[in-house]
């Protein structure tokens, strides 16, 4: 796995890779991911760093130059990565997010390598302006040459498949998941715990879900998402005023950092104090800035509802683990949100403030009518999302790139009409003469940029080859094991079994 975006920041990119990484690993694959090197405001990350389930984490020593993105260098890359690549005897490099040039560059020197590749996106990109025009042809470079794309939702396939002009069948849809366990209601025995020192005290006390909601009880609204223009805090801002003056029994706590932060604090200071504060004098808009991922949950389980108000929304991660806690939701429609969740859990509204607030009133008129049962969101959504069957459907793709042959539990899943569905759009030749054709056709000056790129490229690699051959580079030991019976450490032979945990054999 190979992106920008991973952990210590938090995000749903990041979710998505660490999670299917310890799905795939349990399932018998081996994993590495590669991303940069984390430092200020987040906690210092560099080097090699060891997760749980045997997941090995390479941050490599990139200048990060805007929201977590590297540098674009193309070539400078390439060494290192081809020592990881060895290293770690990679077959299969997947790479995660339009924007990430790490991706790409990892992308294009796998191709050059004879490796299979794999590509997710996880946004949407408009065709008019000069930015989305230019990330779309850098799109088209990359994708040339893959083996398969994936998307997270239909609506996220139809916008990959046209910017980058895709074959359809090389294309599959592949949603997000949630953690059930990590994100369910509030638990009686938690509520005096959440309400006890530092920020729980000063936040609303958490409301019991299976208990319905009065007409004068206090209604608490949940926002959650980087405060950026595309996540929509403009609407917020815009919206959040008519909400505190139509309803007075409501509160906010939002959450999150970024450009926008200095907005909505400005625009809470000018509004008026009676309108802020409740009578008692605690505040009912309350900003957190930036949380961590595990600390979600606690948050989420103070509230009713979740506002949504993105522009532009690939999936939204946050809907669904929302929802696991027992959340009734309300999200702009736009993007893949209307594919995320049923309608009994969601209130769709359009990209405005009149319907943001409309949208607003009359989730909290079905939560005091007592219409809908926040109660059995939970184990809804634990049947509809699951990082085990995403792992399952991402090895497929993977089988389908190697022409491996799927597990027991793939092949019990599709019968004869879709067991190779997907599997000519796999069939292209693999020589670089027939790769340069590929790159030749994506433009009339861009073609040949893309060629002369593809053909240095080649010509990096050859010298690689050449000062450092791979016979010299030292092959990674399997994962040490504990022993049997005696308690003593052993060098993990791996039996790859396609269905279920690895079948581990110990050599003292």
């Amino acid at each position: 796995m190979i992106s920008d975006f991973f952990y210590p920041q938090p995000g749903g990119v990041e979710s998505h890779i660490y999670q299917l990484s310890t799905k795939l690993i349990d399932r018998g694959h081996r994993v590495i991911i590669i991303t940069h090197a984390y430092s200020a405001p987040h906690p210092s990350r560099s080097g090699v760093r060891y997760l749980t389930n045997r997941l090995k984490v390479y941050h490599l020593p990139h200048w990060v130059v805007y929201r977590s993105t590297t540098f674009p260098t193309v070539f400078s890359s390439f060494p290192i990565l081809r020592q990881i690549f060895i290293r770690e005897q990679i077959q299969i490099v997947h790479g995660h997010a339009s924007l990430s040039n790490l991706c790409h560059e990892g992308l294009l020197h796998a191709r050059t390598m004879g490796l299979a590749t794999v590509f997710t996106d996880h946004s949407l990109f408009g065709f008019s302006d000069a930015a989305s025009i230019m990330a779309n042809k850098l799109l088209k470079f990359s994708l040339s040459d893959v083996g398969h794309v994936i998307c997270v939702s239909h609506t996220c396939k139809e916008n990959t498949t046209l910017r980058a002009s895709l074959n359809p069948l090389a294309v599959s849809v592949i949603p997000n998941a949630v953690v059930a366990s990590n994100f369910r209601p509030l638990q009686p025995h938690e509520a005096k715990l959440l309400t006890q020192g530092g920020k729980g005290a000063l936040l609303p006390p958490p409301p019991d879900p299976s208990q319905p909601v009065g007409p004068n009880d206090p209604i608490t609204i949940i926002v959650i998402s980087r405060l950026f223009y595309n996540k929509g805090t403009d609407l917020l801002i815009s919206a959040l005023p008519l909400l505190l003056r139509r309803h007075e029994n409501l509160r906010f706590i939002i959450a999150g950092s970024g450009p926008k932060a200095i907005d909505l604090e400005q625009t809470l200071d000018s509004l008026p104090q009676q309108l802020v504060y409740t009578a008692s004098g605690s505040p009912r808009v309350v900003l957190l800035g930036s949380i961590r991922h595990e600390e979600v949950r606690d948050v989420m389980v103070r509230g009713h509802l979740l506002l949504s108000t993105s522009l532009t929304e690939a999936f939204g991660t946050v809907l669904v683990e929302a929802a696991s806690c027992g959340l009734m939701v309300v999200a702009t429609r736009v993007g893949g949100v209307p594919e995320v969740l049923p309608g009994n859990m969601t209130i769709f509204v359009l990209p405005e403030v009149e319907d943001v607030v409309r949208g607003v009133t009359e989730a909290v008129g079905l939560l005091i009518s007592k219409a809908v049962r926040r109660d059995k969101f939970h184990d809804l959504v634990k049947n509809m999302y699951s990082w085990s069957d995403i792992a399952r459907r991402t090895e497929r793709v993977y089988d389908l790139i190697t022409g491996c042959p799927s597990a027991p539990d793939n092949i019990a899943n599709y019968d004869e009409e879709w067991q190779h569905y997907g599997q000519m759009a796999h069939t292209q030749s693999q020589a670089l003469i027939d790769r340069l054709k590929r790159y030749f056709g994506c433009g009339v000056w861009a073609g040949k940029l893309f060629v002369v790129v593809v053909v240095v490229d080649y010509l990096i690699y050859c010298v690689l080859e050449l000062i450092y051959p791979r016979e010299g580079i030292d092959v990674c030991k399997p994962w040490p094991v504990m022993g049997a019976d005696d308690g003593t450490f052993g060098i993990e032979e791996v039996v790859l079994e396609r269905f279920g945990t690895v079948r581990q054999k110990t050599r003292r």
